[in-house]
């Protein structure tokens, strides 16, 4: 035994031997307070009361011990136990609350408290490793094109026509690439704050216009018709640059996902205190898993990569639209299209 639990337990004892001691002091002197005393006969009985003090003491030492160990130091030891195997890296480590005395509420809520940190931990490691894994294979692809594309143009005999077609394959690679860095730059900086938002007041719906009118040559390339609802001079508060990202991530994937001859919508409304921009689309739609990860690092509902993107868009618009206080919300339907709605608080209600 540790010499600190040795002190601690002799400390214990003591305290209650010595309230032992003066709860029986004063009831004797309480009882015989108005008795004539027989001197001789305390003295034959001191030595037995002392003896019957030291015995309650240990009793009540011992009942306190049972009741310390089985309440206290059990459950602080299963918690204990649960924390040490996270600190050695095993993030699956939980407590069970059922194992818990569940009329001591505390230990309850330090163990729920420690699993949602678990859960979260297991979480964050999860990501760790398919961000690893997705940007080695987001980089490894326009790589692999541009190699294959090299190799071609070392050919002899190419004509003008292939040369250029080659040229405009290592071209389109090396943007994606610049692209994606760009990307994880600007989410990293996000997540970790060393961008912070720069607030000023500024006409959202000629924001939104321009942002809209840059898609313009895509959505004619595709033939798609255009519903935009924007009224006009509603005002907000917030960093322009950075809602920016959100405008041209949101059209951009409503322009990349409609079928040719489909329908992107966008509004702009006012609701109160808040002002809506909707973003909508007649596309493919997602699925209910899809939706449940859409806003995640790098996830892509296509899972072949088939279509441009390389699945951070999304998450920037979260980060953006969390920054700027505002909410995000999405509904979608697989073959019916989606709908992204950001609420931006007004400029005449800001605070």
């Amino acid at each position: 035994m540790k010499r600190e639990q040795r002190f601690f337990l002799i400390w214990r004892y003591a305290t209650f031997f010595l309230l032992i001691a003066f709860v029986i002091t004063c009831s004797f002197f309480l009882f015989f307070h108005s008795m004539e005393l027989d001197i001789a006969l305390i003295r034959r009985n001191a030595p037995l009361t002392f003896l019957n003090i030291l015995l309650l003491s240990l009793f009540c030492c011992g009942v306190e011990w049972l009741l310390r160990r089985w309440t206290v130091d059990k459950p602080i030891q299963r918690i204990h136990d649960a924390a040490r195997r996270m600190a050695e890296g095993d993030l699956t480590a939980r407590n069970d609350t059922a194992d818990l005395p569940h009329y001591n509420k505390d230990f309850i809520d330090i163990a729920e408290d420690f699993n949602t940190m678990a859960r979260e931990l297991s979480g964050t490691e999860t990501l760790r490793t398919d961000f690893v894994s997705n940007v080695s294979h987001e980089l490894k692809t326009p790589l692999a094109v541009m190699r294959n594309y090299a190799a071609l143009l070392k050919q002899p005999g190419l004509s003008d026509a292939e040369r250029r077609e080659y040229a405009a394959g290592i071209e389109g690679a090396t943007e994606r690439m610049s692209t994606l860095i760009t990307n994880i730059l600007k989410l990293n900086k996000l997540e970790n704050q060393q961008i912070a938002p720069q607030p000023e007041t500024f006409d959202l719906s000629e924001q939104v216009t321009q942002c809209l009118l840059g898609f313009e040559e895509l959505w004619e390339k595709k033939k798609l018709d255009i519903d935009a609802d924007i009224d006009e001079g509603v005002t907000v508060h917030a960093d322009p640059e950075l809602l920016t990202l959100v405008w041209n991530n949101l059209l951009s994937n409503a322009v990349k996902f409609t079928g040719e001859g489909g329908t992107v919508g966008v509004s702009v409304k006012t609701e109160g205190e808040w002002a809506v921009v909707t973003v909508t689309d007649t596309g493919c739609g997602m699925s209910a898993e899809t939706l449940r990860h859409v806003f995640d690092k790098f996830y892509q509902g296509d899972t072949s990569h088939a279509t441009e993107g390389n699945g951070l868009g999304l998450a920037l618009v979260k980060r953006v639209v969390y920054l700027t206080g505002g909410e995000l919300n999405v509904t979608s339907a697989e073959g019916e299209g989606s709908a992204f709605t950001v609420r931006i608080r007004r400029d005449d209600h800001a605070e």
